[in-house]
C-alpha cells in the first residue's frame, strides 16, 4: 500500500515538473521559429554584399599578365601534344609497315 502511495506521489511530482517545463518549451519553440522567406532572402543578400566587399580584385595589369601566361601555356601544351601525336603516328607507321603522309 505504501508503495502505491509513493508511486502516486512520484507520478504527481513528474506531472508538476512537466507542467512547469512546458512554458519554457513553448518559449523555446517560438524562438526557434524560422523567419519568413523574404526575411531570410534579405539576410542572405546582405551577407553576400558584405562578403563581396572583402574581395581584393586584381588590377588590369595583373589580369593582362595572367592572360598572357595562360595563352603561353596553352600554346606550349598545344605544340607538345601536336609533336607527340605526329611522333606516335610516325612510330605506328613504322610498326605497321605503312607509308606515312
Amino acid at each position: 500500500m505504501a508503495d502505491k502511495k509513493a508511486d502516486a506521489v512520484k507520478a504527481e511530482s513528474k506531472k508538476a515538473a512537466s507542467k512547469k517545463a512546458d512554458p519554457k518549451k513553448a518559449a523555446k519553440a517560438a524562438a526557434k521559429k524560422k523567419p519568413n522567406v523574404f526575411q531570410r532572402l534579405t539576410k542572405y543578400l546582405v551577407a553576400c554584399k558584405g562578403e563581396l566587399k572583402k574581395i581584393t580584385w586584381p588590377s588590369v595589369h595583373q589580369t593582362t599578365k595572367n592572360f598572357g601566361i595562360v595563352l603561353a601555356v596553352i600554346l606550349v601544351m598545344g605544340l607538345f601534344i601536336f609533336a607527340l601525336d605526329r611522333g606516335l603516328f610516325a612510330l605506328l607507321g613504322l610498326v605497321m609497315g605503312t607509308a606515312s603522309v
